[in-house]
C-alpha cells in the first residue's frame, strides 16, 4: 500500500509501516512546511492514502469536498510511542480494504470510518 506521512507523523511510524514494506513518502523528508492543499495533491498525484494528524484535512474533505484517495486522521495523544504504532499498524493490518476512498480517525476510543461522498 502507498502512504503519504504528513510532516507530524512521527518518524517511528514512518519506518515502520517501510519496514513492513509499504510505500512511504514522508512530508517532513521532501517537501516541508508546504501547504494542506499541496500535501493532499502530492498524495492524490502518487495515489496514496494520506497519513496525518491535523484535523484540517477533514475541512478539506467534507466541507470543501476535496477529492482524496484515503486519510487517516492519528489522535493518539499521551500514548507510548510503541503503542501508538502498535495501534496504527493493527487499524492498517485490519482494515486495509476499506481504507482507500474512507476518511478514518484512529483514537484510543476506537476506530472510525467513513466514506468522503456519504
Amino acid at each position: 500500500m502507498n502512504f503519504l506521512a504528513d510532516e507530524n507523523i512521527a518518524q517511528p511510524i514512518v519506518e515502520r509501516l517501510r519496514q513492513e514494506n509499504h510505500q512511504v513518502w514522508y512530508i517532513a523528508e521532501i517537501a516541508p512546511n508546504i501547504s494542506d492543499d499541496k500535501v493532499l495533491k502530492f498524495a492524490n498525484d502518487e495515489k496514496a492514502i494520506l497519513l496525518t494528524s491535523d484535523k484540517d484535512f477533514g475541512e478539506l474533505v467534507f466541507r470543501q469536498q476535496r477529492g482524496h484517495l484515503g486519510i487517516i486522521l492519528i489522535r493518539l495523544a499521551g500514548l507510548s510511542m510503541g503503542k501508538k504504532i502498535e495501534i496504527v499498524l493493527s487499524t492498517i493490518n485490519n482494515y486495509l480494504p476499506e481504507l482507500p476512498d474512507s476518511f478514518t480517525v484512529i483514537s484510543s476510543g476506537g476506530i472510525r470510518l467513513r466514506r468522503a461522498n456519504m
